[in-house]
């Protein structure tokens, strides 16, 4: 599976792939939305884990960004934020799911489902 991970904190970053990739995936951090933006059409990343709050660009409007070009982008919001409103945001952007940081163990579980499922209805 091919994850890219976006989020400015690169500890964060790391922590994310420690908990949800599996060995054998290639995963591309990204420290903002333009590298984000950028760096999507040549990996055709299958899921991208969005930080909401960042620099430059928020996941909000790198999420609407990302989505206006490629809209089967699989994107799964992954913040500190667990409010209704940022919820309704990300939904409204394009966004395919959303995760608190807290809950890292229940997105491994729902990522590698999700890409089973997918597979096996390729």
């Amino acid at each position: 599976m091919k994850l890219m991970i976006v989020d400015d904190n690169s500890a964060m970053r790391h922590m994310i792939r420690n908990m949800v990739a599996f060995p054998g995936d290639a995963v591309l951090e990204c420290s903002d939305g333009p590298d984000a933006i950028s760096a999507f059409p040549a990996m055709r990343p299958d899921v991208v884990l969005m930080d909401l709050q960042m620099p430059a660009m928020n996941g909000i409007q790198t999420t609407k960004r990302i989505k206006e070009e490629f809209p089967e982008a699989n994107i799964i919001i992954v913040s500190n934020f667990n409010d209704q409103e940022f919820r309704d945001e990300a939904k409204e952007a394009g966004a395919n799911s959303y995760f608190t940081k807290d809950d890292l163990i229940q997105l491994q579980q729902f990522i590698h489902q999700s890409s089973r499922e997918s597979y096996e209805h390729r």
